[in-house]
């Protein structure tokens, strides 16, 4: 019997990966939905003191509500005369957002949708507001993320982004590792950081980046060992 070449076992540990990798993704997609059968610890129904004071100091414009729930900050934006897009996996939190602005007579563009993906969706955004879901996301989809920022962010346009530190930079599940922020000023510039806690007591911060008016040619978000 002839030995199976290197290359076809490399191909099926990739597509064993591929496959892993989909049902995680669609495990991950119905726990949200499940969790908004009723109220999940992360919906406050409370617009953030940040997401307040952007308000107040900046003039509306286009913005894009990454992870945006059931649309508490979607719709203070809507009020405050942003023309808004929220975007959200789970079906459920996003037909509750919709509830939300319809209620308040208010427009707004809420869809269900990948934050890696956004093929529909085009920019120039003059902010894009992340409260809680960059933080979520593996270092590939990260990656991803950050190329969707680079392409839908006007020139000099806002990232506006919450999310809280892992433990250690090796433990599982959610969170930002310290290098983290770093990284990420490499692409965008860093303006200002807010610390704080979550409620779990999890070290936590508020970030706002901007990115460049006139963009340079600048590295893609480094991947763990990549160059």
């Amino acid at each position: 019997m002839s030995e199976t070449p290197k290359h076809d076992c490399k191909r099926s540990r990739a597509n064993c990966q591929s496959v892993e990798s989909h049902l995680l993704n669609l495990l991950r997609r119905l726990s949200f939905n499940l969790w908004y059968l009723r109220r999940p610890p992360w919906d406050s129904g409370i617009v953030p003191p940040e997401v307040e004071d952007y308000l107040t100091t900046h003039h509306p414009g286009r913005a894009l509500d990454l992870g945006c729930g059931t649309g508490t900050s979607t719709l203070a934006l809507a009020q405050a005369g942003w023309q808004v897009t929220g975007v959200d996996f789970a079906p459920r939190a996003i037909a509750i957002a919709r509830r939300k602005l319809r209620l308040a007579k208010v427009p707004g563009d809420l869809r269900v949708d990948d934050v890696t993906r956004l093929h529909d969706i085009s920019g120039p955004f003059d902010l894009v507001l992340d409260i809680g879901c960059f933080h979520g996301l593996s270092k590939g989809s990260r990656a991803v993320y950050l190329d969707n920022l680079d392409r839908l962010l006007a020139p000099g346009g806002y990232w506006l982004m919450y999310g809280f530190f892992k433990s250690a930079p090796d433990a599982p599940g959610p969170g930002l590792a310290t290098e983290d922020p770093g990284a990420i000023a490499v692409r965008f510039r860093f303006l200002w950081r807010k610390d704080g806690f979550d409620k779990k007591k999890r070290p936590s911060a508020w970030f706002l980046f901007q990115r460049n008016a006139h963009p340079l040619s600048l590295p893609r978000w480094r991947r763990p060992g990549g160059k």
